[in-house]
């Protein structure tokens, strides 16, 4: 009986967790086509990856042949070939949430172009700054619920096992190749805006995904590490956790005393430490996320 509303409770968490994570995509994938239409795409900026090489020929069938094919239905083509050789080559590994990010990310850019306005017209500058901002906002949060809308992820996933090269850098070079695309046909100083883009896009990303550093971890190395741990749990009230080591210098084994606090609590940290031994080795780095007791909880993803 136990085992049986044990696994009802899972089924029940995992579904509400599946609602959840679609809906959060599908409010990304609105926010980064938002971006596209009001900031790069009528800016000719073409930020990497599919939507980038799309904006590119947009233009170029635009200014050559007087022919346009809307943006969003080139990324739906772009991203079938591209699944379609994903599949051939490693079997059906992209799972739903690929095929549903491809596919609402296409609908939702072409939908949304006769309705967004054409912001920044004037300065590439701001809209480079804006675009690269917003669509990061939305790429995060699609991230964020464990998805993603193909392009240069599936092109690294196929070649990440035939060169010897991690999926992060087979990315930038995709995208790198995009923009000198985009600069033969857009433009250098277009080009570089567009790479400018790709780097504010991306360091949002990052901030969406892990958050703002709002905490800080530090090893402390001292003659006292009882006390120093004792005043961090009682007067800071942090956990501590010892950690053995061994100075090289003196070759004598020492406990090091580590633990993470919140930005404001640095100075207190540092008071206290110094009250204890003033001449302790003291050694403060930033923290992406602190998970666990005293900080959020590992099941928040918030």
């Amino acid at each position: 009986m136990n085992r049986i509303l044990a696994s009802a409770q899972a089924s029940s968490v995992l579904k509400n967790r599946r609602v959840r994570d679609y809906a959060l995509m599908t409010l990304g994938i609105v926010i980064t086509a938002w971006g596209l239409d009001a900031f790069l795409i009528p800016n000719r900026l073409a930020a990497g990856g599919v939507s980038g090489l799309a904006t590119v020929f947009y233009y170029f069938g635009l200014d050559r042949f007087d022919v346009t094919i809307p943006v969003g239905m080139q990324m739906l083509v772009m991203n079938g070939i591209l699944l379609v050789i994903g599949v051939r080559q490693k079997g059906w590994r992209y799972g739903a949430r690929t095929i549903y990010g491809m596919v609402a990310m296409s609908i939702a850019v072409d939908l949304l172009a006769p309705f967004t306005p054409h912001l920044a017209a004037d300065d590439r500058l701001l809209a480079v700054l804006y675009g690269g901002a917003v669509t990061g906002v939305g790429m995060g949060l699609v991230f964020k619920a464990r998805g993603n809308t193909g392009g240069t992820d599936i092109i690294a996933q196929l070649l990440v096992e035939k060169v010897s090269l991690p999926i992060g850098q087979l990315m930038f070079i995709a995208d790198g190749c995009v923009t000198l695309i985009a600069a033969v046909v857009l433009g250098p100083d277009l080009a570089l805006y567009g790479a400018v883009a790709v780097f504010v896009m991306g360091s949002v990303i990052n901030v969406v995904q892990e958050g703002l550093s709002v905490e800080k971890a530090a090893f402390i190395v001292c003659d006292e590490p009882g006390r120093v741990a004792d005043a961090v749990l009682h007067q800071l009230g942090r956990g501590a956790t010892g950690i053995v080591a061994r100075g090289l210098y003196s070759s004598e084994p020492r406990e090091m005393v580590f633990t993470v606090v919140s930005r404001r609590e640095i100075d207190t940290l540092k008071a206290l430490v110094h009250a204890v031994d003033p001449n302790a080795f003291l050694v403060i780095t930033d923290v992406r996320e602190a998970l666990g007791e005293g900080f959020k909880e590992i099941g928040d993803r918030g």
